[in-house]
């Protein structure tokens, strides 16, 4: 079955419960296609990309979110920026021996962290274990621990495609009665905890949603489109360069001998930066910094 890279939001109409469905397909493949990654890594980092989407459409900001998960195990690092307008970057760095494919294996004593980075406002940073058997379990766990809405995913990634689904409670406002609100969502829980992960990537939206769900009364919304999409450019670059300092700069290009060169750990892209650019730089921003004053 073919899929477009999207997400779409389902809402019970009885009942303070959401859900989210993501399908990445081509932009999956572009982040693996930056990198030669073992099979396990790849499905890992599927499953992150699709978690991060999902949570992404959670919160109501413009910026970033991030989710990242470290571990002193064979993977050390996996990483997922997704904007607010659902463009998707991702990272993995893990040893060259590395075996197993369960999360356990590849990230014992794993650390998850969510950040929301908005362009305005505080930034705001979860922290806790990587526990359970696979991430889904980790971030189920991370917002039952937490103060937030409970919250269920399933995620699956192959390689080729990624899949995510969350199912949510929200704020009381169909359902006041707490032990009312609590069956609801017990009864959800239970009707989402029977998804195959077969039918998570081969059926389309509308029949997953009718086989789980085809007794309640739902609403299926417009598809939102999810893209590849690096945030790195020359200028970043350049203002990287401009942080460190003119002498170190110069330092930096001595030791690197005729132009320091800046790579982009998510897109393998590199931006150079000779002498004459160098000198062109600093003195625009030390033209920049007088104009300020």
């Amino acid at each position: 079955m073919s899929f477009q890279d999207t997400t779409q939001r389902f809402l019970f109409e009885h009942a303070d419960v959401r859900g989210e469905l993501v399908s990445l397909d081509q932009s999956y493949r572009e982040v693996l296609a930056k990198h030669d990654y073992p099979e396990a890594v790849k499905a890992l980092l599927g499953e992150m990309l699709a978690a991060t989407v999902l949570l992404s459409t959670t919160i109501k900001f413009d910026g970033l979110l991030i989710l990242q998960a470290r571990s002193s195990g064979p993977l050390s690092t996996l990483m997922v920026e997704c904007s607010s307008d659902q463009a998707v970057r991702g990272i993995a760095r893990y040893s060259d021996d590395i075996q197993g494919d369960t999360l356990p294996e590849l990230m014992p004593d794993g650390i998850l962290t969510i950040t929301i980075d908005p362009q305005q406002g505080q930034r705001y940073q979860g922290i806790v274990p990587l526990e359970g058997h696979s991430l889904a379990e980790a971030l189920s766990a991370y917002f039952d621990n937490s103060e937030q809405l409970p919250t269920r995913f399933r995620l699956q990634a192959d390689g080729r495609s990624a899949r995510g689904f969350l199912l949510q409670a929200l704020p009381a406002d169909r359902q006041i009665d707490p032990e009312e609100r609590d069956a609801t969502w017990e009864h959800l829980s239970i009707l989402a905890n029977t998804l195959k992960a077969e039918e998570l990537v081969s059926l389309d939206n509308q029949t997953l949603l009718h086989r789980l769900f085809h007794q309640e009364d739902l609403r299926l919304f417009d598809p939102a489109l999810v893209r590849f999409e690096c945030s790195c450019s020359a200028e970043r670059s350049a203002n990287a360069l401009i942080s460190l300092g003119h002498e170190d700069a110069l330092a930096l290009l001595a030791e690197q001998g005729g132009a320091i060169e800046v790579d982009c750990q998510f897109c393998n892209s590199r931006y150079a930066f000779a002498q004459a650019e160098l000198d062109d730089l600093f003195e625009a921003a030390h033209q920049h910094a007088r104009s300020l004053h």
